[in-house]
């Protein structure tokens, strides 16, 4: 019996073990493909460039890719297509009939639903490595033939993306934690220690004060506590279960239902910054040619620190909050289970009434939820701007940072509660108290 145990413990640590390191495997390779370069470009001409105007937009561009962009590699335009493509098919699920029907089809509906968003990834990387490619080609920094470099600028993008997108599925499916987070979370960390080299460097060289760079790492600090703080608060519902009799005792049980502050978690964020990056960033390489034109103008609106970027920044973030929140909950739905599990709010009806305070509470939380997720974005933007540090600070990276890390380390022990269940009920002393 103790060499059945010790197997399967051996077993469970042996399963979680490889989730882990095909995870660590999976990450590598990313790392790797990131500093692949795409050929026809002058390195050194293109860390001119990059060094010259990596503080605003591209500055974003590159935090998401992992510095990819930066040196302009295969994984240059990142994960950012296939967020596009889900967040556009998302809101078209909400507004088409037929998407809708697709919806409530389970499984099959979801594998349809999934091919469509594949499909708009596809597009969505065409059109963003064409404009890569000419941006690109207009600097002056491509030394090879026009076309030849065009072709194969756009066959090297578009694949780096959709094997980024592929590489997350298996994450998810084979690895813990949810793949393409975890792909943008590495790509951030990725780039942690070559912010505190420049900061180090900066504060060596005399072009920031001492106090600055301090301020900086509190600032920094302090933000990571505040995220964990809210991340972590909850709002704990009180559920009461009627009483029933078990072998001619009277059972009954009360518990609550615990509701996040942030119920989307960073998924706002993300789809607000591919929202504003993909359109601006366009606008600006096709405009960058003539500065008089009103693409340039746009573009130079949706640049970070100007209000017009802030105030739609913060709007999207809010929506998102809200349409996300409402995607993956429904309070119909919670209610009828509820009901029919015999469960009760205290002083409130079962159905409908319910059902209708449940919605009430989760879209206060969600208002709550949606000025903290903003405030944190937002800080470095303010910072950025009246402190007039010369390189990019990014409140969504943070927050991308730690909600993915916590998420993740929930996931880790939820796997091995799960793991630790399933072993139990396979002891042969429970498999015969289960027959009896």
């Amino acid at each position: 019996m103790a060499n059945q145990q010790s197997s399967s413990g051996l077993s469970k640590f042996g399963d979680l073990k490889k989730r882990l390191l095909f995870l660590l495997g999976a990450l590598i390779v990313f790392r790797i493909g990131a500093h692949i370069p795409v050929p026809g470009v002058d390195a050194v001409a293109l860390a001119k460039l990059y060094e010259s105007a990596g503080n605003g937009i591209l500055g974003m561009l590159n935090m998401f890719s992992g510095g990819s962009l930066e040196r302009f590699s295969i994984f240059a335009i990142g994960i950012m297509p296939y967020i596009s493509a889900s967040i556009i098919v998302q809101l078209a699920s909400e507004i088409l009939p037929s998407l809708k029907a697709l919806k409530k089809e389970g499984e099959a509906g979801r594998k349809v639903i999934t091919k469509y968003t594949r499909y708009g990834t596809v597009l969505l990387a065409v059109l963003q490595s064409m404009g890569v490619a000419t941006f690109v080609f207009q600097q002056g920094i491509v030394v090879a033939n026009p076309v030849e470099f065009h072709i194969s600028t756009i066959v090297c993008l578009v694949t780096g993306t959709m094997f980024l997108m592929w590489l997350g599925e298996q994450i998810t499916e084979r690895g813990i934690g949810n793949g393409i987070s975890l792909i943008i979370t590495a790509g951030i960390a990725a780039g942690i220690p070559a912010g505190v080299a420049q900061l180090i460097t900066l504060t060596s060289q005399g072009s920031m004060s001492m106090l600055m760079a301090v301020s900086i790492v509190i600032g920094a600090l302090l933000l990571i506590y505040v995220v964990v703080y809210f991340e972590s608060a909850q709002r704990k519902i009180p559920v009461h279960y009627a009483k029933r009799q078990f072998g001619g005792v009277t059972q009954g049980q009360n518990t609550h239902m615990p509701f996040k502050l942030n119920m989307a978690g960073v998924i706002p964020p993300i789809f607000a910054s591919s929202i504003i990056l993909f359109p601006s960033t366009l606008l600006g390489w096709f405009g960058s040619s003539n500065t008089d034109s009103w693409l340039y103008k746009v573009s130079s609106w949706l640049q970070h620190g100007q209000p017009a970027y802030i105030i739609l920044f913060a709007a999207t973030i809010v929506f998102f909050c809200y349409f996300y929140t409402a995607l993956v909950f429904s309070p119909k739905e919670m209610a009828e289970n509820l009901k029919k599990s015999g469960a009760f709010v205290p002083g409130i009806r079962p159905g409908e009434q319910t059902s209708r305070y449940l919605e009430k509470v989760v879209l206060r939380l969600t208002l709550f939820g949606a000025l903290y997720i903003t405030i944190i974005c937002l800080i470095p933007e303010f910072l950025t701007t009246a402190l007039n540090v010369p390189f990019y600070l990014g409140g969504t990276s943070l927050l991308i940072l730690v909600v993915v890390t916590m998420d993740f380390n929930t996931q880790i022990n939820s796997y091995r509660m799960t793991q630790q269940y399933e072993d139990l009920l396979k002891r042969p002393d429970m498999k015969s108290l289960s027959r009896k």
